[in-house]
């Protein structure tokens, strides 16, 4: 297949650093506090059963289906999806599915970058002994301080911004994959650290691991379900091109069903281990298990404030947050700079500060939501809570329904055969039945349980 002259298309040295950097991609804040905290509520053990099943059935296969387009197409989920329309004698206006990824990127981005500034300027505070013996309302005030002074919260956006774009600015090899090589194992290391800390604290740790792991079927709900099926989907960062256009990339003799496989291994492993550092020290300290970014930026600090060697653990805690975020990052403003240097025939690095620019512009509405902007509502929702449904709720779910119904449905039978390595095989049956049939009808019903339109 033909592509620009001036593609940009590098690859990844191995399967190894395509796994990591996906991993990277799919590992961010949502592992950390809310993957943990829903198991805990909604069954502990079973719920996790539930959620394996919703992985195999939603979360692989759709990432399978996303790669392999990104793989076949060989450019910026824009072209690539142009392109796979042509040679499969389709619409051209499939391109726009590729839009919306790449759209929805650009907008997470410009808020997660946000949060992501804050999880930064906790490291600093906890490794300088802020949190020591701090109260619940001495806690509340620290975060306010940060979120209600716009200066202080756009300094550290600015910070994040111009880390992402750093990284992003030298390429596939030069940068993506030397900061995922380095920075996904030492966060695997640092969340070690975390829960051999929080062994320590005796049958705090037992109680941890009885409300994250402990099999409860009758916690298990409908809601349950849903809510399974909703962080299989989005805990993958599916339906966003950064799996297409980090698919782009891939050499073409990587197994594809494989290296998903292994990255939503990853991905689960991470979420528990993070549960597990995470719950002891909660227990141990008589607090709220909480949910959200109220129990990274108000309840932890309390629990790290009151123990031996809070500042070091606590600090390596929002380092690990940092990391965690910096990943996604790279990988949530990829396809839009692999579309500018693609498209528009710029360099990396000009691609980098165009982007940068526009989305730590466009962060700003998330910057000021949190203070001199908080009262700026539309349709009952502060512009961060906007900018964040918009995505999570409407974009993603629809690209992912997209990406389910070109590669299942439109994309002839051979190529797919041929692109995930897997003719005449039992397996390549068992994806079809699903990306054709579960996977699109579990995307939809997240989506119209997240819009409200069920129950």
């Amino acid at each position: 297949m033909s592509r620009p002259a001036n593609s940009i298309h590098g690859q990844w040295s191995s399967r190894w650093a395509f796994i990591l950097a996906a991993t990277g991609s799919a590992v961010g804040l949502g592992n950390i506090w809310k993957f943990p905290y829903i198991t805990g509520e909604n069954g502990g053990g079973a719920f996790v059963l539930v959620y394996l099943l919703c992985i195999a059935c939603i979360g692989v296969p759709l990432m399978m289906a996303e790669v392999m387009l990104g793989r076949r197409g060989r450019q910026n989920p824009v072209n690539s999806l142009s392109s796979l329309a042509h040679e499969e004698k389709q619409h051209p206006a499939w391109m726009y599915l590729g839009w919306t990824g790449v759209i929805a990127g650009f907008i997470i981005l410009s808020y997660y970058s946000v949060i992501a500034g804050q999880a930064l300027a906790y490291v600093f505070r906890s490794f300088s002994g802020v949190f020591e013996g701090v109260t619940a309302d001495g806690s509340r005030s620290i975060y306010a301080a940060l979120t209600g002074d716009p200066e202080r919260l756009l300094a550290w956006h600015t910070v994040f911004i111009v880390l992402t774009m750093v990284v992003v600015s030298r390429g596939v090899r030069g940068g993506l994959e030397k900061l995922v090589q380095f920075i996904m194992p030492a966060l695997f290391v640092l969340l070690l650290v975390l829960v051999g800390y929080a062994v320590n604290t005796g049958d705090y740790f037992s109680q941890g691991l009885h409300f994250l792991f402990n099999a409860d079927f009758s916690k298990l709900s409908g809601d349950s379900i849903l809510i399974a099926m909703g962080h299989a989907f989005f805990t993958l960062s599916l339906g966003m091109g950064a799996i297409m256009v980090y698919g782009s990339y891939l050499p073409k003799n990587t197994s594809i069903a494989k290296a998903a496989i292994t990255i939503a291994i990853a991905d689960t492993a991470v979420a528990l281990l993070a549960g597990m550092a995470i719950f002891p020290l909660v227990f141990a300290n008589g607090l709220e298990t909480g949910a959200g970014p109220g129990l990274i930026f108000q309840t932890l600090p309390i629990a790290f404030g009151h123990m031996a060697g809070g500042a070091l653990f606590g600090g390596l805690f929002f380092l690990l947050l940092v990391f965690a975020a910096w990943t996604s990052a790279i990988s949530l403003i990829e396809p839009a700079i692999a579309w500018l240097v693609e498209n528009r025939d710029v360099s990396r690095r000009r691609a980098s500060v165009y982007a940068g620019f526009a989305t730590w512009s466009l962060g700003l509405l998330t910057v000021f939501s949190f203070n001199i902007g908080q009262h700026w509502i539309l349709f009952g929702k502060t512009m961060f809570e906007l900018l964040d449904y918009l995505t999570a709720n409407i974009m993603l779910p629809l690209g992912g329904v997209g990406i389910a119904i070109f590669a299942g449905w439109l994309m002839k039978q051979s190529s797919t055969e041929e692109e995930l390595a897997l003719t005449k095989s039992i397996f390549y049956r068992i994806w079809q039945i699903l990306i054709r049939y579960i996977t699109p009808a579990a995307v939809i019903i997240v989506f119209l349980n997240a819009i409200n339109l069920l129950g």
